[in-house]
């Protein structure tokens, strides 16, 4: 027992120390080279030779690596339900068609309104309205067919549909759409963590660690959902009632991260697995932790790979998140055929 303590306290330490270096990476890292004492200093609050630096430090680069701290914590714990609900290692927001039924909301507000700014209020919340109903309505549909698919293969391949379905729809709006609206959706669709700014911050991050500290608080009833309906009950979970705040958690989680960020791809497929690696558990008591800092950190990375041409220019996204999760994932399918 003290072994396996002492393996989780060494995992954990692991992971933050990555996770404080990929933070500092972020901050001294950019188009714009700023000397580390330089940064150091504007973060403490001393003293700066250029003005624009602190500008830059404080109002791009800090906002940008807590918006992907955050966002990679809240999709990596989403993909974590979601893999727990459904009881398959390849569930995940994007998988299940979860992101984009949050973008088909984005482009009905976005497309329909002819390309509306997040930056307004009214905007702002138009666009999370939008996803969250789009995230939650697929879903649902999930949901449903969860019901009456008990394969989870067949399950996995319904949930791809639904994502083609709303491409597909994507893909119509666009099609009559003005050229103001797509362009909006277009620069939305590549994926950026430097969409949150310093004032939408409080906003943002109150939402996710609101829900991640709700996902926490569920750890019991769903390390009994992994040992199936049957004997949760018996242990007096009720099942329906966690199913819904778990799928509602997993919504929110998704359609906040999504409507900020734009697609957010694979992160929330592969970082579980990596915490489940590490951890060497299923608990989600030790779960949910790794999840939220071993999330956080991949999504750091992949904003200093972004960073990576410099004065050139910002890669998106969303071309580089599969880089990272992808070969992730290869690796649970080859091991989950080995182990057959």
């Amino acid at each position: 027992m003290r072994r396996c303590v002492d393996r989780s306290f060494f995992a954990y330490a692991l992971a933050a120390l990555l996770l404080l270096l990929l933070f500092a990476a972020n901050l001294l890292y950019g188009s714009i080279d700023i000397p580390c004492s330089e940064v150091l200093s504007i973060v403490t609050g001393g003293e700066c030779r250029r003005d624009v630096w602190r500008v830059v430090v404080l109002e791009t680069r800090l906002p940008q690596a807590l918006t992907a701290l955050l966002a990679g914590a809240s999709i990596s714990v989403a993909g974590l339900l979601l893999q727990t609900l459904f009881r398959n290692p390849l569930a995940g927001p994007e998988v299940l068609g979860v992101n984009s039924g949050a973008g088909l909301g984005v482009a009905l507000v976005m497309l329909l309104l002819g390309g509306v700014s997040m930056f307004g209020l009214g905007g702002y919340f138009a666009v999370l309205g939008g996803a969250f109903a789009g995230a939650l309505f697929v879903i649902a549909i999930i949901l449903l067919l969860a019901t009456l698919l008990r394969n989870n293969m067949f399950l996995l391949i319904a949930g791809v549909a639904v994502s083609y379905i709303t491409s597909s729809a994507i893909t119509l709006l666009n099609y009559f759409s003005t050229a103001e609206g797509v362009h909006s959706y277009m620069v939305w669709g590549m994926g950026s963590f430097g969409g949150v700014t310093m004032q939408q911050l409080p906003f943002f991050a109150s939402v996710v660690l609101l829900l991640l500290l709700v996902s926490f608080s569920m750890s019991k009833p769903l390390n009994a959902l992994l040992l199936g309906d049957a004997y949760a009950i018996n242990l007096g979970v009720n099942v329906k009632a966690v199913r819904g705040a778990a799928l509602c958690v997993t919504g929110l989680l998704a359609a906040v991260v999504t409507a900020f960020c734009g697609p957010v791809a694979f992160i929330g497929l592969a970082v579980p697995h990596i915490a489940r690696i590490s951890m060497r558990s299923s608990s989600h008591h030790h779960l949910i932790p790794a999840t939220i800092i071993l999330g956080g950190a991949v999504a750091l990375l992949c904003n200093i790979v972004c960073q990576m041409p410099g004065s050139s220019g910002l890669l998106p996204l969303g071309a580089v998140t599969p880089l990272i999760g992808a070969p992730v994932i290869i690796y649970v399918v080859i091991k989950n055929c080995a182990l057959r």
